[in-house]
């Protein structure tokens, strides 16, 4: 039998040509991303509307990326197409022709559907109408707004307590929308609005505010270009945030120096080749990494303890900033004066004289920048980590200086900014006091439901009704066979969505689809060309407004569906003047003005070409609000994952033909693996040790501390260098193996990134699982039956 999927030798390099796409010569330069890219755009765009839409994307007078937080450089310092390849990507799922009709749901039984993989759910196109499922219907079927409101509006009202219904927000929400409908959630009585924060970064959320009073990054762009040393952690930026490369070759011409840290030596932390220039287009483009450290899954606490021991052992201390803005120090060094190395370089994988070579790098900068995502904020000692990494900051004074400080790296567009308009299932009262004086009603002081509890809440019928606006919840939470059972008791799901995704399939009693104008349209809502406003990963808020007519006659915006929703459910109360806020964007920014810290004069401020830049006390004043008036020294004691003899520990992690749960296509070039998403990256000494061959085919087991397991079917298995123990896998389809209770401690964020495996012969006597997922990883089309998930 074929092999299911091609090997290529992994790529040692981007060429950016392949990834960022900034100027008229990249297309002449016909390189592998450029032209995956426009290729796929043309097909499912056509030339004219290709250009179109990319010319506009990420411009001053054009619409924001639907993909990954990474700041816009200054109006006026911008390329005439400044887009990245997965940017592009975006774009085109979006602004693609094909429909999603009622035809293809006449066409189309629930049953059926259940049985498709997410990529080719999201290949079929835009959705163009609202559609309902009925109770014991099979199919979904048209219904009017008006109806569709209605529905939504009986549920909600016939609950017993607001608290019985959960209102999900995915990141891509703009600031205008968020604002709405949080204030709307609010006013109907509930703070249940988990987002999807709540599975990345809100480790690094607690962290940050518990330790520099603020749970947002510290720097700005130009901060990035003018860094000594930038330290990147847990993060693949050459797939997951590309356009960030610019930023790092920027800084490496003017004398920077940068340690990646990773598991994987990922392409995009090795070179970069930028063909905006001469020397990326035919050159050897630029070295990133100076040096290199592949630490072990879950050992980023240890090496940071070990950075800082040497920190300490040469008094590379900035005396004078850490009396003046920190408290906790002297706990702190008396921690990390007991460091125990032999525990370090076990945990960490790494020798002792490789973390003092960093620790030398780190010494002699004066500016350092410390970037991460997903590799730090999904294990259980996330926030403990995170915040022995500040403890780094702090003690170099690398805060509230040019050309330093904190940067996590947020994966979606707006997410940022939705925790800044108030989706929060937390809120601070201070946020809640602004709320009441604008608005004249008092809204729910209690705590609401974030992402893993309101799974939990709709398992045990403490909710009953989901909404989410936008994203794919069904996708994105751990525990997949839990999460999707319980969506199906809720007595109804309601999805704003653009395209199809598995959360349309899982269903409860009833369940809506409302369809959505995206952000490459024109939003002509109360008979005016409105505007929306996003904020990046370093707090700079800007304009967006889309270029294209809308898929539909019958989409509405996401401003225009909450103040429907709202005018349907709460009528007149409190005097909210949502006809007001549909009609006219401007009204929900002058109210935002009032109500959102930092917010004064917005809708004036976002005129501004490029927008402003929201404050940030430690950035801009090295002022520090915690509970103590100063930056936060942390003691956090060393924590290793045991992983027992014979397993191995799995990180998820998307693909290169990937955002997010967004499937793009079955490709992984700069890993070298084709037409497939099954697959394990293991160590080949590993592969020996276990007894297996490099393309055999496996399940993942997921063992945990409960005596539970969790199994995920058919994965090829990919000999890939990494330390040795660890391994690797694609998100959603490992999803299945982390139970919703494992979690951070501190954040609630799944664990998604520390998973003990074994590696077991397919099927365990269960006839036809193999064989299912070998089709689906030659060609992407059938859903792999899995008995703990249908995956």
């Amino acid at each position: 039998m074929a092999r299911p999927f091609a090997r290529k030798p992994p790529r040692d390099d981007i060429d950016e040509s392949d990834l960022e796409v900034g100027g008229e010569a990249h297309a002449a330069a016909g390189k592998t991303a450029v032209a995956v890219a426009l290729k796929r755009a043309v097909e499912q765009m056509g030339p004219s509307r290709t250009a179109r839409t990319l010319l506009k994307l990420n411009q001053v007078d054009g619409f924001d990326c639907q993909g990954c937080a990474w700041p816009d450089p200054e109006a006026g310092h911008r390329h005439t197409a400044e887009f990245c390849e997965n940017g592009a990507k975006a774009v085109t799922e979006e602004a693609t022709r094909r429909r999603v009709d009622r035809a293809f749901f006449a066409e189309h039984p629930l049953a059926v559907l259940e049985e498709r993989t997410d990529y080719w759910l999201g290949q079929q196109g835009r959705i163009t109408e609202p559609m309902v499922k009925r109770a014991g219907s099979t199919h979904y079927e048209p219904i009017s707004w008006d109806e569709a409101f209605a529905l939504v509006a009986e549920h909600l009202r016939g609950l017993a307590s607001p608290d019985e219904a959960i209102f999900y927000t995915s990141g891509k929400t703009s600031n205008e929308a968020a604002f709405v409908y949080q204030l709307f959630v609010r006013a109907f009585g509930t703070n249940n609005l988990p987002d999807c924060s709540n599975m990345c970064h809100e480790s690094t959320s607690v962290a940050l505010a518990e330790t520099i009073g603020i749970g947002k990054g510290s720097v700005s762009l130009e901060d990035v270009h003018d860094a000594e040393l930038i330290v990147i952690a847990g993060q693949n930026p050459g797939t997951n945030h590309p356009r960030m490369l610019s930023a790092l070759e920027i800084a490496k011409q003017r004398g920077a120096r940068i340690v990646a840290v990773n598991p994987l030596r990922e392409a995009g932390l090795v070179r970069f080749k930028n063909p905006q220039t001469p020397r990326g287009m035919v050159g050897p483009g630029t070295a990133l990494a100076d040096l290199f450290l592949p630490v072990r899954i879950n050992g980023d606490l240890a090496l940071f303890q070990g950075l800082a021991a040497y920190l300490l052992e040469h008094d590379a201390v900035d005396h004078d900033f850490v009396a003046a803005h920190t408290d906790g120090y002297e706990a702190w060094v008396e921690h990390v004066r007991r460091v125990d190395w032999a525990e370090v370089e076990r945990a960490t994988g790494l020798t002792r004289a490789q973390i003092e070579e960093a620790g030398e790098m780190l010494r002699t900068s004066s500016r350092t920048v410390f970037c991460w995502a997903m590799g730090l904020t999904q294990h259980r000692n996330s926030v403990a980590t995170i915040k022995e990494l500040v403890n780094l900051a702090l003690a170099q004074g690398n805060i509230g200086k040019p050309g330093a400080g904190l940067c996590p790296v947020r994966g979606h567009s707006n997410v940022q900014g939705d925790r800044t308009m108030g989706i929060w299932e937390r809120p601070k009262p201070e946020f809640l006091d602004a709320l009441q004086a604008e608005f004249g009603f008092d809204p729910p002081r209690r705590h609401g439901f974030d992402t893993v509890d309101s799974v939990k809440a709709l398992t045990d019928g403490r909710a009953r009704v989901f909404f989410a606006m936008g994203g794919n919840f069904a996708s994105a939470v751990s525990d997949t066979e839990v999460t999707e059972a319980a969506l199906r008791r809720a007595d109804l799901t309601v999805h704003v969505s653009t395209k199809l995704n598995r959360s349309h399939v899982v269903t409860g009693r009833e369940a809506l689809i409302l369809p959505v104008l995206g952000r490459s349209e024109k939003d002509l809502t109360g008979g005016r060309e409105q505007r929306v406003t996003v904020e990046d990963s370093m707090s700079a808020v800007h304009a967006s407004r889309g270029p294209l007519d809308p898929a539909s006659e019958h989409l509405r915006s996401e401003v225009d569906i909450v103040c429907s929703l709202a005018e349907a459910t709460l009528g007149e109360a409190y005097e909210i003047p949502w006809a007001d806020f549909r009609s006219d964007y401007s009204t929900i920014r002058r109210r935002i003005a009032n109500v959102v810290p930092g917010c004064a004069a917005y809708d004036e401020k976002v005129e501004r070409p490029g927008g402003f830049v929201l404050p940030h006390p430690p950035r801009d004043s090295r002022t520090f609000p915690t509970a103590v008036g100063k930056a936060v020294f942390s003691v956090v004691p060393l924590d290793v994952l045991a992983v027992p003899e014979g397993r191995l520990l799995l990180q998820t992690m998307r693909s290169h033909d990937q955002f997010n749960t967004t499937i793009y296509g079955l490709d992984d070039r700069y890993r070298g693996v084709r037409n497939g998403r099954r697959v394990v990256f293991v160590h080949p000494d590993d592969i020996r040790h276990l007894g297996w061959e490099d393309g055999d085919l496996v399940d993942l087991v997921s063992e945990w501390d409960d005596g539970s397991e969790r199994t995920a079917p058919a994965f090829r298995i990919v000999a890939y260098e990494q330390p040795i123990g660890c391994a690797a896998a694609y998100y959603p389809e490992t999803n299945p193996l982390v139970p919703l209770d494992s979690k951070a401690e501190g954040s609630n964020t799944p664990t998604s990134k520390s998973v003990v495996v074994r590696l077991q012969a397919p099927g365990g006597g269960r006839a036809g699982v193999t064989r299912a997922a070998e089709a689906d990883v030659e060609h992407g089309h059938k859903r792999v039956t899995d008995p703990i998930h249908q995956s």
